[in-house]
């Protein structure tokens, strides 16, 4: 294979590459420029360094000596249940989430975001890069609600030193929003947060002295499991997808 440090052939014409690269589903378009500047891609066999270089219909465009294909955009809800991790593959040999998608459609979809082996709930996939790193970027912020289950009755005094905001050790976190799912049960908690922070949820009531034994995430950017059974999976609406885009860019 040739090296060039130029523009593809026929950049007159055709889309940006990095439009090109994000749009297969392997990246976002800022992450499309780093790989074009490090020399992965090539185009029609010469590898291509100059960003805001273009491609036609018909080009053979390369990952890694892999050919990208414009695959069509497929948005997919799963309800995790418990004991999958949420990998493509796991060096443990643990059971993946990917198992439970198996053969749900041919293009290659991946998680977004992740959620904790043991923790169940709404988990989406997506082989749309740009949005799915839209969606779980720190700088987005977008909601998450979670039932959490407790192994000993919350006390109002807990229960309100956390709604204040608590510190740990990766720095301060305070839900937006919580409140007991049943009034006269005091194990389990709603919680309303935005941080994507590891184990966030299960941190914050761990340092009160509560034990998390069960946690669900119940909505994610506007989806719900809502008539979705614990382990099954299905494809958004399109009313969903275009909400969720909404949620995704604004």
């Amino acid at each position: 294979m040739s090296r060039q440090s130029g523009k593809a052939s026929g950049s007159g014409g055709g889309i940006r590459l990095n439009k090109f690269i994000a749009a297969s589903g392997i990246c976002s378009r800022r992450e499309a420029d780093r790989l074009i500047g490090a020399g992965l891609i090539s185009v029609n066999g010469k590898v291509i360094t100059e960003l805001g270089s273009k491609v036609n219909p018909g080009d053979d465009v390369r990952y890694n000596g892999e050919r990208i294909r414009n695959e069509k955009k497929v948005y997919l809800l799963l309800n995790k249940p418990k004991d999958f991790v949420t990998t493509t593959r796991d060096p443990k040999e643990r059971k993946t989430v990917m198992t439970l998608i198996r053969n749900a459609c041919p293009e290659r979809i991946y998680p977004v975001g992740r959620l904790d082996r043991n923790t169940t709930g709404v988990l989406l996939f997506t082989n749309d890069g740009e949005m799915a790193k839209k969606l779980t970027h720190p700088s987005h912020n977008k909601k998450k609600i979670y039932h959490v289950f407790l192994d000993k009755n919350m006390t109002q005094n807990d229960f309100r030193t956390l709604a204040k905001g608590i510190d740990l050790e990766d720095g301060f976190i305070q839900p937006d929003t919580i409140s007991f799912v049943h009034p006269e049960n005091k194990q389990e908690i709603g919680l309303e947060i935005h941080s994507g922070r590891n184990r966030i949820v299960r941190r914050m009531f761990e340092s009160l002295g509560y034990r998390v034994t069960k946690l669900d995430r119940v909505y994610f950017a506007g989806l719900t499991k809502k008539n979705l059974p614990r382990g099954k999976w299905r494809f958004l609406t399109e009313k969903e997808v275009n909400r969720l885009k909404m949620n995704a860019y604004e």
